[in-house]
């Protein structure tokens, strides 16, 4: 398992090394009373920039740190004794969960409360908001799969018929977000209450071939770059990262439709408890998750508000293909008793090494 730091200031050092931000206390320090740290795993793809530049226009100075999904929640729980963040936002359901039972968020209800489905988020606890829904995907590279009946058409299809045996990519690293959903999405399928870790046999050998017949991902190396390059034809995705990478690297994916749904998570947003910048956090948290921002988030970078009052502003496109994904049936409750001891097991026993 990764490890993860305890001394606070030697995380907040790393972490903001890492991010290419300044220490937020000198810039405490200098009297601005609208300085934050914000944790996200969604800062990627041009996000973290645009996000501190309008944010600066409202008049926040936020230091950004980007890390995987399951690396915040890492963070924010080794740190919850002496915050470091101030509010943390695009960590699913699961993770958010992980972070109340630690008692790592505090209650806020946003001034836009009202404009959106609160059972997406935290709805008797009010300590976290739904803002994006976004699915997880499988996608294939259509030059690779010209003739679409010799394409994927589902996760078991890679595993389970030789012609994709090392032609996809597998993660080489389980701390990021879209690779545990994804898992947890495999798991699912197989879920038994009497199996190890409430998971039968045929569910840990599918696992197990997932990653024998894969390619592992080359560290700093996208999947999109790989499928431009030919070393594979398919991998995991999320929506918004789909087009931006189709843009970026000149290529044409089409996204699995799966009949039993695709894993469709839902980000959230909080406010870290004993933040001393409580004030501030809270109005940047009604300023991120309001209807404008989110409406021009969701053209700026091809997401799903959950705000119904940003969906007239919101990329038309964007809400449509994620409305055509079916949401697959899945327990969360089950997934977030389980996921730590699922990517453990994963990691020892069928993780490239």
């Amino acid at each position: 398992m990764r490890k993860t730091l305890t001394a606070p200031m030697a995380v907040l050092a790393t972490a903001l090394i890492a991010a290419g931000c300044s220490s937020p206390m000198s810039s405490a320090g200098s009297g601005g009373s609208r300085s934050l740290v914000v944790y996200s795993n969604s800062l990627s793809d041009g996000r973290g920039t645009w996000l501190k530049n309008e944010a600066k226009k409202a008049g926040f100075d936020v230091q950004l740190v980007e890390l995987g999904g399951a690396d915040v929640r890492n963070r924010l729980v080794a740190e919850k004794n002496n915050p470091v963040a101030d509010v943390t936002f695009g960590l699913n359901n699961v993770y958010f969960e992980k972070l109340k039972e630690a008692r790592v968020l505090d209650t806020y209800t946003p001034s836009w409360s009202g404009q959106v489905d609160a059972s997406l988020g935290d709805a008797t606890g009010k300590q976290f908001w739904p803002i994006v829904r976004e699915p997880v995907m499988l996608v294939y590279n259509q030059a690779a799969y010209p003739d679409k009946s010799q394409a994927p058409a589902d996760w078991p299809d890679l595993w389970t018929k030789e012609r994709f045996r090392k032609k996809y990519e597998v993660p080489g690293e389980l701390g990021g977000g879209t690779t545990q959903m994804v898992l947890a999405g495999i798991l699912s399928r197989y879920r038994d209450d009497q199996g190890d870790l409430g998971v039968s046999q045929a569910g840990w050998d599918a696992v197990k071939d997932y990653f024998a017949g894969g390619t592992p991902a080359t560290a700093g190396t996208d999947l999109y770059a790989r499928m431009a390059a030919g070393k594979v034809g398919a991998g995991q995705m999320w929506l918004s990262g789909k087009a931006t990478r189709e843009q970026q690297y000149k290529i044409r994916t089409e996204a699995v439709h799966p009949r039993n749904g695709v894993p469709m998570v839902v980000q959230q947003v909080g406010l870290v408890k004993g933040t001393k910048k409580a004030a501030a956090a809270k109005k940047f948290i009604d300023w991120f998750g309001g209807a404008d921002v989110q409406a021009a988030w969701s053209r700026k970078f091809f997401t799903a508000p959950t705000d119904r009052a940003a969906l007239a502003k919101a990329s038309p496109e964007a809400v449509e293909e994620t409305d055509s994904f079916t949401a697959q049936d899945i327990d969360w409750s089950f997934v977030a008793r389980n996921l730590d001891q699922w990517i453990e097991k994963i990691e020892l026993e069928y993780l490239a090494k």
